[in-house]
């Protein structure tokens, strides 16, 4: 029975996809716990703790094992945890002389932390190709929308012209980061977990003897997982780190969001969502076209902040093994990853479709009369007047312009001040606010060829990886 809007039949695939939901479900996890199990067994007879042959004898029986997920459940909920009973089905499933080998030197953690980052990894994976998706789909936006002008809004206020395309540009340069944290995450935090009971490894060897330490960097290996010089069960500022990460992604997309859903009111029209029939319908407002993918993405970005803060929570944790923040993560990973790449789904679908309305851009950009292009006039007199004089000049210009229902240019050509060093054809360039753009273009051309050169250095870091 689902309780949550992630699992929910009727509202899951507005805050998730199936993708990733598949990979963090019940028999996913559980999936993840035997793999670590069985590759805990082949490193242990790698490094020779148990017979050569146990570790092959007990991958192959577990690869064809059948759950009781009923007896399983039933169990974990009497012990706390489900891999003491896991194991106790997973012996049933190999042979006897081979059975006693399974989970040998682990601790419960070691386990289900190891499957825990198995599942980070893979949905790390899926993330990353959302991130590229919609890196693609913003660079294609800076790229056709570079010179299209539209008004930048300080304080939700008309402040100086910029271009879509330096808009898009700036969500751009976010989410290259994000990309660019991602990739530092995977080396940095994809680490395996094997310390035994209190972390020290004494169950396979103490004082000189590095036993337990091989065991560890060979599980790594048959896991493609990172070594760790030493067992972190009660550091937890790597798993910390994912969910604030994943957060940080929603507030990338929240900003998008929030943008998206102002510009598309019905006051400044100058985008909107791919149409869909009955998306975002009203049942009684049959001209309504809610723009639903931000709305989604915006409640998503808060829900994200809120599982962040679960990890960070999680971090202070009591000696070497926790007693009760460790559960925290259990909630938030899987709610995190669920709702990122929910979120990253929604905006790609949104930006991948959108509807940019350059007419109603440039109406808007007019609709003060030129008071946007303000600075540009200030600025231009500021070298015969002074900063000051000029600004003050320009400002009372500019109340009289509001207080009149006047154009800026038509209250300037009556200031002697003004005509004293500015002429009307100077005046008139001066408050075309097309022509002042600043380096919108510049930058947006600065930010496609950042994404060009991060690109080439991916490939080439792939290709080494190969």
């Amino acid at each position: 029975m689902a309780v949550s809007a992630l699992d929910s039949r009727i509202f899951r695939n507005l805050f998730g996809t199936q993708e990733i939901r598949t990979a963090f479900t019940d028999e996913a996890y559980i999936s993840r716990l035997i793999e670590v199990e069985a590759a805990l067994a082949r490193a242990e007879s790698k490094v020779g703790v148990i017979s050569e042959e146990a570790g092959g004898i007990i991958t192959t029986s577990l690869n064809g094992i059948t759950l009781d997920y009923d007896l399983l459940a039933a169990q974990t909920d009497i012990v706390g945890y489900p891999v003491l009973p896991l194991v106790e089905q997973l012996v049933k499933g190999v042979p006897q002389e081979m059975a006693k080998y399974i989970h040998w030197g682990a601790t419960t953690q070691d386990i289900m932390d190891t499957a825990s980052i198995l599942q980070l990894r893979s949905g790390l994976n899926i993330v990353k190709r959302e991130l590229e998706n919609l890196i693609s789909t913003l660079q294609s936006l800076s790229t056709r929308y570079r010179d299209t002008p539209m008004a930048g809004r300080t304080h939700l206020q008309h402040a100086l012209p910029v271009t879509f395309g330096y808009k898009c540009a700036v969500y751009l340069s976010s989410i290259i980061r994000h990309l660019e944290r991602l990739s530092e995450i995977e080396k940095r935090c994809l680490l395996v977990q094997f310390g035994g009971a209190a972390g020290t490894l004494a169950s396979l060897g103490s004082g000189s003897d590095d036993t337990g330490i091989k065991v560890r960097s060979a599980l790594a290996e048959e896991l493609s997982l990172r070594d760790p010089p030493i067992t972190w069960h009660a550091t937890r500022d790597t798993i910390a780190e994912v969910l604030n990460f994943l957060a940080l992604i929603g507030g990338s997309l929240g900003k998008m969001a929030y943008d998206i859903i102002v510009m598309s009111s019905n006051e400044f029209g100058e985008v909107s969502e791919p149409f869909v029939p009955h998306r975002g319908a009203s049942f009684t407002m049959p001209q309504k076209r809610n723009p639903i993918s931000s709305e989604v993405v915006l409640a998503a970005s808060k829900l994200l902040r809120a599982n962040a803060s679960l990890g960070l929570d999680a971090m202070v944790v009591d000696f070497e093994r926790a007693s009760g923040p460790w559960h925290l993560e259990w909630v938030a990973v899987p709610e995190a990853f669920v709702l990122a790449v929910g979120a990253l789904h929604q905006m790609n679908f949104a930006m991948g479709g959108l509807v940019v309305n350059t007419g109603a851009m440039w109406d808007s950009l007019c609709s003060t009369r030129g008071l946007i292009v303000g600075e540009a006039v200030m600025m231009a007199l500021a070298p015969s007047l002074g900063r000051q004089e000029a600004h003050d000049v320009i400002y009372a210009a500019c109340t009289e312009s509001i207080e009149g229902k006047k154009a800026l240019l038509e209250v300037l050509r009556e200031k002697p001040e003004v005509t004293a060093h500015l002429s009307h054809e100077r005046l008139c360039a001066l408050c075309d606010p097309s022509q002042y753009l600043g380096a919108s273009q510049l930058m947006v051309d600065g930010m496609l060829q950042e994404v060009a050169r991060s690109q080439l250095v991916g490939r080439s870091d792939g290709d080494d990886r190969h």
